[in-house]
Formats: structure tokens, sequence, C-alpha cells
């Protein structure tokens, strides 16, 4: 009963609901925390998606560099006859052949049906075939000892918004000599302007190369032909001969392994230039820009030969690469007119898809056809056309990125017209038969040569200049100085970049040898300023305003900067004999270019000054009152505690500024676009200039076509910035968590 009432009487009577209020409501500064922490790890997360993000988007632009080529089955039709030399439209619609019984044909591979047909030597019978590795003509040579030539030309037009593609053949061009017949081997040229060169070896073993030249008038457009012939010995193995595209080198091979080379401009040279390789040659053409010789052996090897300077000082040919070898004796060498691509075809029907430059193997694969007799890559490099068993067969290719490979981004690869490997970045060129030259290295080299120029200028200035400040000079004064320096991080980097290349590049440049005078005198002065103002009795200091030794060292310093500047011809006439430039490149050999790293280092050390200083003059200042005032109580000096105390303590934070320095040299971009030649050579020397990666960005970029090879390797070098500046920053946050550490008992 008592229980029920005193129940009753607390449930009827007043209840206090503030006390359950406050459990179950947080007031506003608990709902402000946490809608701030809130924000925060949203902010966090947020910043780390993007940069996730980005480093994907980057990766998934270059990952496509590393793919294979893609070959896949193409037009395929039957012939009645065997073809023995090839020609393809650029749209890989038409196809003009040269079957076994001299005829020429056009044959629309879509609708498998022959447009056009022409008998070239219907009297003779066909001994060896020939297709011009441009696709201007298709040549035979006959039994009674002529060669003809038969010119193909395609048109391109359009009728009801459709492409329509036509091909033409022209009349036959025939060489031939009346008294002794032309025999096996045989090679022909075409240029542009119609002039001919057709070399072959004679019944009486010589060689002939006739030369058909057209000389137009550009006033009254009046076209002069004259024929000329020329003879030499054939050497009695010679069994393949090929000529350039200039139509000045012939090149032949036997099958004991041996390259010849003769001169054909004016005339053949008498003797040629013999070089021996290990193996028997089975085929042998030219790539692109007729400069590298293409050579396929019996034991299915592939190598690449080019003109070049040897060891002993001789120029003749020598071997730059090779590739893994095919099952079988190579056949068939067919190069690209796009590009330092081929295609080989081994007698086992294997069809290789290669690259020179880059030293890919690209694709590799049966085509499916038996009894491969000829071959030809189409004008656009996106295809291949097999003639097989009286059958024409093309092959797609999707091949975006051939010319780049992990070897020639960073190692050295020996171009076409240089003497040995080296590392070369040129992307563009003024003719058809250049290769791209892709190598990041130089502008990697660039870059850190850029970054540690500046750093030698910014991290003694940045650093020394912070533990003045914090350590030395007094706060009033400090409250002026700090600000001021960290605002000069504020000019805009184009502006100092500006001023460098034209204002301090040209000064720099007369009077160089002010500069090395300063570099001298000025430590010199500093350290002489400091040990007078430490002997000046100490009332007397006590009585000077606030702020005088600054004003000490700033006058000191003016008057050591007027007299290197009067002192700089009597000073440039006794140390470099009057001008510091000749100097240099007598003594040394170095040239001074005007715009060099030194310019850099003085330009982006100014920018980078701000950051290390800011960074360096919180861990000073963050340093526990108690360690200094407990050093000095202890009797130590100022310099004794800043020297033994601070400057360990706050070596985490400095060894920070250092590293954010580091990343902001390394993704500089106008300073060293303006403030240096911009050229990407691979050279530590001061005077010289250079290309960073991200200025390369910069420059590259706006002529980059989208998703090209040039594209996707611009986005490699931002990929290789976005990992350098990653692994210094981890680095530097493993270093500075160590040394806080190491002196956190201090």
């Amino acid at each position: 009963m008592d229980r029920n009432s005193s129940a009753s009487s607390s449930l009827d009577g007043p209840v206090d609901l503030s006390a359950s209020r406050a459990l179950a409501i947080p007031d506003r500064r608990t709902l402000a925390d946490r809608v701030a922490g809130f924000v925060v790890r949203a902010g966090g997360i947020g910043i780390i998606a993007s940069i996730l993000a980005i480093l994907v988007f980057i990766v998934a632009e270059v990952a496509p560099l590393v793919d294979g080529a893609v070959v896949v089955p193409g037009a395929r039709i039957s012939t009645l006859h065997d073809a023995k030399a090839l020609s393809i439209d650029p749209y890989k619609r038409l196809v003009a052949w040269l079957d076994a019984a001299g005829v020429v044909r056009v044959t629309d591979l879509q609708d498998e049906e022959t447009i056009e047909e022409r008998p070239v030597a219907p009297d003779s019978t066909m001994v060896a075939a020939l297709a011009d590795p441009d696709g201007q003509f298709l040549g035979l040579l006959d039994d009674s000892g002529r060669i003809e030539l038969s010119p193909v030309s395609w048109r391109v037009g359009f009728e009801d918004g459709q492409r329509v593609v036509g091909g033409d053949i022209g009349d036959a061009v025939r060489f031939e000599l009346s008294d002794v017949a032309l025999v096996e081997p045989f090679t022909a040229r075409m240029v542009g302007d119609g002039s001919q060169v057709v070399v072959s070896r004679t019944a009486d073993d010589r060689l002939v190369a006739f030369r058909r030249t057209r000389e137009i008038n550009e006033f009254t457009e009046e076209i002069t032909e004259s024929d000329s012939r020329s003879f030499t010995a054939a050497p009695s193995e010679i069994a393949r001969l090929v000529v350039d595209d200039e139509q000045e080198h012939l090149f032949g091979a036997g099958p004991d392994g041996r390259l010849y080379h003769w001169n054909l401009y004016p005339r053949v040279s008498a003797v040629p230039d013999v070089t021996l390789i290990d193996g028997d040659i089975t085929a042998l053409n030219l790539l692109l820009g007729g400069r590298a010789l293409v050579v396929g052996l019996a034991d299915g090897g592939l190598q690449v030969w080019y003109r070049a300077t040897r060891e002993d000082g001789s120029h003749g040919l020598t071997l730059i690469r090779q590739f893994p070898p095919q099952p079988a004796a190579i056949r068939h060498i067919a190069p690209s007119r796009r590009d330092k691509g081929f295609v080989a075809v081994d007698d086992s029907g294997m069809v290789g898809l290669y690259y020179s430059t880059s030293e890919r193997v690209l694709w590799r694969g049966s085509a499916g056809v038996e009894s491969i007799g000829a071959i030809a890559v189409t004008p656009k490099a996106d295809g291949i056309l097999l003639a097989g068993s009286r059958v024409l067969s093309v092959l797609d290719v999707d091949n975006p990125h051939p010319d780049v490979s992990l070897w020639s981004l960073f190692a050295p690869v020996w171009y076409e017209g240089y003497d040995e490997p080296d590392y070369v970045w040129q992307s563009s060129s003024g003719t058809d038969d250049f290769e791209p030259k892709y190598s990041l290295t130089p502008l990697l080299i660039g870059t850190f040569k850029g970054t540690i120029y500046s750093l030698l200028l910014a991290i003694p200035l940045g650093v020394l200049g912070a533990m003045y400040v914090s350590q030395f000079m007094h706060p009033r004064l400090r409250n002026i100085i700090k600000p001021t320096i960290e605002i000069m991080a504020a000019l805009p980097s184009v502006v100092l970049g500006f001023l460098a290349g034209l204002w301090l590049a040209p000064r720099v440049e007369e009077s160089f040898s002010t500069l090395i005078l300063m570099v001298i005198a000025f430590p010199l002065v500093i350290v002489g300023t400091g040990l007078l103002w430490e002997r000046l009795p100490v009332n007397w200091r006590n009585r000077m305003p606030l702020g005088s030794e600054a004003l000490a060292f700033a006058l000191t310093l003016a008057v050591a900067g007027a007299v290197c500047v009067a002192f700089d011809d009597t000073f440039e006439a006794l140390a470099f004999g009057g001008n510091f430039q000749a100097w240099l490149r007598n003594m040394t050999g170095l040239h001074y270019d005007q715009r060099n790293a030194v310019i850099v280092g003085l330009a982006m050390g100014f920018a980078v000054i701000p950051i290390i200083f800011a960074i360096s003059e919180d861990a000073f200042s963050n340093v526990p009152r108690n360690l200094v005032s407990g050093s000095l109580a202890l009797g130590a000096n100022r310099w004794q505690t800043v020297s033994r105390i601070v400057l360990p303590t706050a070596s985490p934070g400095i060894f920070s500024a250092i590293m954010v320095g580091f990343g902001r040299a390394v993704g500089e971009t106008m300073i060293v676009l303006m403030a240096t030649g911009n050229t990407p050579i691979r050279d530590w020397n001061p005077f010289n200039g250079f290309r960073t990666l991200s200025a390369n960005i910069a420059v590259e970029i706006p002529e980059a076509p989208q998703f090209g090879t040039l594209y996707r390797v611009l986005f490699l070098a931002a990929l290789l910035l976005f990992i350098v500046t990653f692994a210094v920053n981890t680095a530097a946050e493993l270093v500075r968590q160590r040394l806080r550490e190491r002196y956190a008992r201090l």
C-alpha cells in the first residue's frame, strides 16, 4: 500500500526535464564540434580522393603507350593468279597487283572485281617482280633481259557524300641494254618529280645503273628528260639490291653474310664498301627515309644497320638494332610508309610487326595465308596486305603508339643520323622521314638541374635568415621583417621569369665576373661585420637604436656590392683575360648561354626562399622556451644555445621546409620556361640552358594531337612529376618523424 502510494506520488508530482534534455540533446558547442569534425573529415577525404582520381586519370592516359598492336583479319578475296608485287590505296579499298603472267590489275577488295588490267610484258615470261616501297609503281624483269616499270596512282574523291577511290595504271617504262641481257637481282626507285633510278645485274657480271632525270622549267613548264647509265663490276654472290630514297646509295647483299654499299651519284662507284655479318642473308629492305637497312637472316633473325662513324674513324654500315628471331628464315620485309616500322614474313608463314626506333616486337602471328609471295604495308600503317596462293588478304592493324617503349623513353637510343646512341628529345621536324625522339632523360636531368641550382641559393638564405629572425632579431623588428619576406611568395612566377629572362640574364652576361666577386666578397663581409659588431663595447651597442645591427649589415653589403661593380673590369682582366666567356670557352671548352642554370638558380631561388623561410621560422619559433632559458641559465651563450639546442630541436621542421621548397622548385614552370634556352640537353654545365618536365609540358601540349603518342608521353612526364613529388614528400615525412622522435627528449 505504501509502495503504490509512493509510486503514484512520484508520477503525479512535478518532473525536472532539464537533466534528461541535457543528456538527450547536445549543446551548441558539442554540435559545432561534431559538424566541424565532419567537415574536416569530409574535406580530408575529398582531397585524398581528388588526388587519387587525378593519379588514376593520368595513369589511364599513359597506359596505352605500353600496349602492343592489335591485328585482326580484314578483307580477303580469291584470285585466278598468284600476285608477285603489291600496292594498296590509303583506304584499303583497291589493290594493284602484278601476277606471274606479267599483268597488272587493280582489284576492288570489297566488290571483289577487277577495275582495270594491263599486260606489261605479254610476249615474255616474268623472272622477278618488284614493288616500290612508296607504292608508285610495280616492276618486273622478264626472260628477255628487260625491266618494265608500270606506274600506279590513286584517285580519291567524293560523290553524294561518299568517298570514291579510283586507281590508274600508267604506261610501262622500259629499261634494257642492246648488247647484254639484264638478270637478277634488280631494284628501282622513283621520286615525286618522275626521276627514276634502276639498277640491275647483267649477264656478263656487271652492275648497271640507269638514271632518268626530269627537270621542269619553272617559267615555261617545259619538261626536259635526260638518261644516263654507268657500270661497275658485280660481286659473284650478289643476290639482293635496294636503292635509297634520294637515289644516291645502293645496297646489296649476298647469302654469305656480306653487305655491300655503292655510291650512285653521279655514277656508281667502282669499289663497294663491304661489311661482314654473322649469318646468311635471306631478305633486305630500307626503312622510311632510306637510311636504315633491315636485314633478314636464315635463322629468322632481324637486324637494322645504318651508315655511321665506326670506332676506327671509318664510315660504314654499323649494327644498331636486332630483334628476337622468328622460327624460320625471313623471306619478305616490307617497310611502313608512315614511320620506322616494318613487317617481316618467314618461311613458316609467321608474320611479325616491328618498330625500329623503340626496338619493339609489336605483334607476331599466323596470317592464315599459305605460300606468301608478296607483302605490303598500307600507306597509313593500319594494315598489312599479303599475297598467298591465289588469295589476297588484308590484316587490319590498330597500332597507335609503336614508337615508344620504356627503353626508348629512358635509355640511350641509336637514332638515324647519329654516330652513337644518345638521349634526345625532339618531337617534331620538317621532313616526312623524321623519327620522333621521346627520351625523357634530358628532361629529368634538366628538372633536377634547375632544382639543385635554385636550392643552392634558397636553402642557406632561407634557413639562416629564419634562424636570425626568430632567435636574434628584436621582436618589434621581427614583426616587420617576417611578413615582408612572406609577401615575396605572392609574386607571380611569370613576373620573376620575365624579369630574369629579359632583364637579369643580359646584365649577368655582361658582368659575370661581378657575380663571382659578390659570391666571394659577401660571405667575408658578413663574417667581418659580425666580428666587428661583437668587438664594440657593450655600452655603445646598448645605446644604438633598435635594428642597428641589421642596418650595419645592410650598409656593409651595399658597400661591398658597389666595390664589386667598380672593380668588375679590373678583376675580369686579371682573372679571365678581359672576357669571361672567351676564357671559359678556351680553358674549359664550355659555351656560355645567356639564359642558363645560373639565371634560373637566382630567379627560382628568389621564389623558393620565402617558402623555406616561413616554414623554418615557424620551426625555430616553436622550440619550447624552457629549453632556451635552461641553456642560457646554465651559462651557454646565445649562439651555443641556438646551434646546439634550438637547431636540433627544430630540425624536423627545417627538413620539411627544405622538402617543400624542393617540391616547389621541381614543379616550377614559368621561370624555367622564360629564363632558360629551353633546350632539352643532358648536361650539368651551369652555363648551359636546359628543359624541365613541367616546362616541356607547357611547350608541347598545345601542339600535341589528342590521344597521340606525344600527348600520352606528356602525360607520362606529368606522372613522373607526380611520382617525384610524392616520393620526396613521403621521404621527408619519414625523416621528419624520426628526427622528431630523436629530439623529443631534449
